[in-house]
């Protein structure tokens, strides 16, 4: 697969280069260092073609990291690959990766380079794994005396299940859920949706003993048409794209929609993913700017909430821009929340700490503006919002159900949170 692995620095210099394959040559990297990274051309295409060599790149500050090959490889895997290869030098460099590290610590990047690839090969990428027997760079010195734990490292390296080890123990088996959405909205002038979507993700920490083996299920538009017990008012999600973590069996996913995963004992993000359909949103905005005068704009905003009354919004922030030659805003109280004029932001910023549901807030806002040379017609940016809605998803995406399978038989304990952002919320004036 990989013919080559090597870092260089901007200014073209070759630090660490370990050959896998021979079929790559010296004269075939120094072309690319002359051609791409001394031309500054790394930043904007990840994949080069030199004499027939194939050179798949990344750039982490001032190091680029590249894999060579003669072959037609999966290009995505390859950067995968590159990118946990910079997570990982991370974890051992003290959190940053640049040439001063780089030079530092050569013999451990060559060390860490023969166990996570062989001949081409992806192997073992798992941090903590990694951890436990290439004890440089400030990691914990293991045992080699001590033959059970060498035994454990060996299962946990080169079995099925590489991110948990065996033998795990918690006081208290615990699971927490949380389910985070960035919803993106904006509303012409006319008040029409031209965009409404959803970029999610499902948070998973998992403090429970053994091996378990987890069923999470949501309300899946698939499933819950086929479900007769399903309730005729919740037709389920349709999701457009999903990515899941390694430890998902994704042949269970595809034939019952379930997902079936061994979790790692740390946090981790078990499923991406991104809806189109029946967005709800959070807020309806109800904007009008009028001309008083040839220097007098009046700003007027009504702002509802459209989730529930038991939820409560909170670190509200609206974002009325004004025209650039704004001399200074004048607001009366708003009665909810702070605003100001920020001539820094060139906008009336309106700060509200929290919001509850099905209310309505206004705000009224006069803006003096400086007499100009040239009066230009003020091109309207459009109003921004940032909040945080907890208890709700703009998807309508709910956990159906967790189910933990272990063979000691404990109960454990579930926590569900659910929290919906703005990710790019726009209304146009």
């Amino acid at each position: 697969m990989i013919s080559s692995i090597l870092l260089i620095n901007l200014k073209g210099e070759i630090l660490v280069w370990r050959a896998y394959k021979d079929d790559v040559t010296r004269a075939d990297w120094q072309a690319f260092c002359n051609q791409v990274v001394m031309s500054k051309e790394s930043r904007e295409r990840p994949v080069q073609t030199i004499n027939f060599t194939h050179f798949v790149y990344i750039t982490q500050g001032d190091i680029v990291l590249v894999a060579a090959t003669k072959f037609n490889v999966n290009v995505m895997l390859v950067l995968k690959l590159l990118l946990k290869m910079v997570e990982l030098f991370k974890s051992y460099f003290g959190g940053s990766l640049d040439d001063t590290q780089v030079r530092k610590h050569l013999v451990l990047i060559y060390e860490l380079l023969d166990e996570i690839i062989d001949y081409g090969y992806p192997q073992i990428l798992e941090i903590d794994v990694l951890k436990k027997y290439i004890t440089q760079g400030g990691a914990k010195n293991l045992d080699l005396n001590d033959q059970e734990q060498l035994k454990k490292i060996t299962v946990q390296a080169t079995g099925v299940c590489s991110w948990r080890a065996e033998g795990i123990k918690h006081r208290k088996n615990e699971v927490f859920i949380d389910v985070v959405e960035n919803v993106n909205i904006l509303v012409s002038t006319k008040r029409e949706r031209l965009r409404a979507d959803v970029s999610g993700e499902i948070l998973v920490n998992c403090k429970l003993s053994g091996m378990p083996e987890c069923k999470f299920g949501m309300n899946d538009k698939l499933i819950m048409s086929a479900d007769s017990r399903a309730r005729a008012s919740d037709k389920g999600i349709a999701l457009d794209d999903y990515r899941f973590h390694q430890c998902v069996r994704l042949s269970k996913f595809d034939v019952d929609r379930e997902i079936t995963f061994i979790p790692p004992d740390e946090p981790f993000t078990l499923m991406t993913y991104r809806i189109t359909e029946n967005i709800e949103s959070p807020f309806k905005l109800l904007p009008t700017v009028k001309v008083l005068g040839r220097n007098r704009l009046e700003l007027s905003l009504q702002v509802t909430a459209m989730y529930d009354r038991n939820i409560e919004a909170s670190n509200v922030r609206i974002d009325f821009p004004c025209p650039k030659n704004t001399a200074k805003g004048h607001i009366p109280n708003p009665g909810h929340g702070k605003a100001r004029y920020d001539p820094v932001q060139g906008a009336v910023v309106w700060r509200i700490r929290r919001f509850p549901g099905r209310h309505e807030y206004n705000l009224l806002a006069e803006v003096e503006l400086a007499s100009t040379i040239n009066d230009k017609q003020w091109v309207r940016p459009p109003i921004t919002m940032a909040f945080d809605v907890p208890q709700f998803t703009a998807s309508g995406l709910r956990v159906r159900f967790l189910k933990v399978q272990e063979k000691s038989n404990y109960k454990p304990v579930k926590w569900i949170r659910y929290l919906t952002k703005a990710g790019t919320y726009e209304h146009r004036i």
